[in-house]
């Protein structure tokens, strides 16, 4: 009996003790000092009523115990347009959070700003309070107020630029309707959303204004996954394809005209369908389209007249025309440096459509490309598919081109029916296809290499 209760005597005492080393094992000093990954957090760009993306930073604990934090909140608690989630749980105000020694939690932050009941400019803090201490991260905002359309029907109007427009779950021009837009102007869409056009299409962007269309997610994202693989955190969505669905053109549109603009980040740049009248149903000049998922003009039996455009990084095709129809490119530069996989060309052409095990010919009355330059890191970038020997057209043409074709391939770059006067398989010497600067170096060999005969 006596030795049982020496036992119990003695393992009460080492709990005891134990209890009490727990509670002692942290670090106590009065004067606790955080490390943080970022002392401000920025959001560029928020639009009215549209959450941002969502941004984090990591709070470490630099000793070598564990730290409590007595408290994380927004300074303006309540009333804050940011929204936080502290190391996984979602609230604005976190008490007593363990930080084990030399580790780190999350802190996750979004934002909503209402332009026209808020400042343009938003701020806020994260205090930190560790008994004695307090420290704090930044936050800062940028709204701006948008023209909004929401799954919209439009008739006849101008776009002007006084503010940006902003597009969910698509807007249509209805029929035989006009949509007008001004130099300068600005149109961002969100995700899924497209431009159709059923009536007609004129945009008026100038060289020192062009007219822009994009994606809506401008402030930079992050993810944690940024920390294991070492990247930047302050990665933007610029160059990032398939963001948005892409201006549609549908068989029911004519006499579209595109002038000195900026079309990028969709699935498809333009999607031009079938022919309503004898007029080109694109007329595009002085245009980049570029970071595409799919494709930057995908046609169909259409008729699209082209000058002086920049069409590059693209997941499938910068061009295919497709089922026939009448094409004229002239002067534009097409390049592929796709960074993902790609198993197609930059440019593919052909007449006919399969459905069912059934193949349905088409005239190709014209596909023209001169003075262009169409290139890229695949071995063959353009690349004819057609029949032209069953009573259809399959008419296509590449004059004082500089093409990249595949030496191994079938194509036969002596018939001049199809190539006439071509640069094959050289490089054009651009500045820097991977910074998308297309700029010719002084010694590419497309320099002077045009028919000027061909139109500006």
């Amino acid at each position: 009996m006596k030795l049982f209760l020496k036992i119990l005597i003695f393992l009460i005492l080492s709990f005891s003790f134990l209890l009490n080393c727990n509670k002692s094992n942290y670090y106590k000093d009065g004067n606790i000092s955080l490390e943080f990954s970022e002392d401000t957090i920025v959001f560029d760009t928020i639009f009215s009523g549209i959450g941002s993306a969502t941004r984090y930073f990591k709070v470490k604990n630099p000793y070598n115990l564990p730290v409590i934090i007595s408290e994380i909140k927004l300074e303006k608690e309540s009333a804050s347009k940011f929204r936080l989630n502290i190391n996984g749980t979602a609230g604005n105000s976190s008490k007593n959070i363990e930080i084990d020694a030399k580790d780190s939690i999350y802190i996750f932050a979004d934002v909503t700003i209402n332009t026209d009941n808020d400042d343009i400019l938003e701020t806020d803090k994260i205090i930190f309070n560790t008994g004695n201490n307090e420290q704090f991260v930044n936050l800062v905002a940028f709204g701006q107020d948008v023209h909004f359309f929401n799954d919209s029907v439009i008739q006849t109007q101008t776009w002007t630029n006084d503010k940006p427009y902003l597009i969910y779950n698509s807007v249509a021009l209805d029929e035989n309707q006009q949509l007008t837009v001004e130099a300068g102007t600005h149109i961002y869409s969100h995700r899924n959303s497209r431009i159709m056009i059923l009536g007609t299409l004129t945009v008026n962007g100038t060289y020192e204004n062009p007219v822009i269309f994009e994606a809506d997610r401008l402030n930079g994202h992050s993810s944690v996954f940024d920390d294991i693989f070492d990247n930047d955190t302050t990665d933007n969505y610029y160059d990032v394809a398939g963001q948005w669905g892409g201006i549609w053109l549908t068989k029911l549109s004519k006499d579209n005209e595109i002038n000195y603009a900026l079309i990028k980040n969709a699935d498809i740049g333009i999607q031009v369908d079938s022919v309503q009248n004898g007029n080109p149903q694109l007329s595009i000049h002085n245009s980049i389209i570029e970071h595409h998922s799919y494709a930057g003009i995908f046609a169909q039996v259409s008729n699209i007249f082209a000058t002086n455009c920049l069409i590059s990084d693209c997941g499938y095709y910068n061009i295919a025309v497709i089922r026939g129809g009448d094409y004229n490119f002239y002067h534009c530069t097409i390049d592929n440096h796709w960074k993902g996989i790609r198993n197609t060309s930059a440019v593919y052409i052909n007449n006919y459509f399969q459905y069912n095990g059934t193949v349905y010919l088409y005239d190709l009355e014209n596909a023209y490309f001169g003075n262009c330059i169409i290139s890229g890191n695949k071995e063959t970038e353009c690349s004819a598919d057609g029949f032209s020997d069953q009573g259809v057209l399959f008419n296509y043409k590449f004059e004082n081109c500089l093409l990249k074709i595949d030496p191994e391939s079938n194509i036969n770059t002596n018939d001049i029916t199809h190539y006439k006067n071509i640069i094959l398989n050289t490089d054009p010497h651009f500045k820097d296809y991977y910074e998308y600067n297309f700029m010719l170096e002084n010694n590419s060999p497309a320099i002077n290499s045009g028919n000027l005969s061909i139109p500006n």
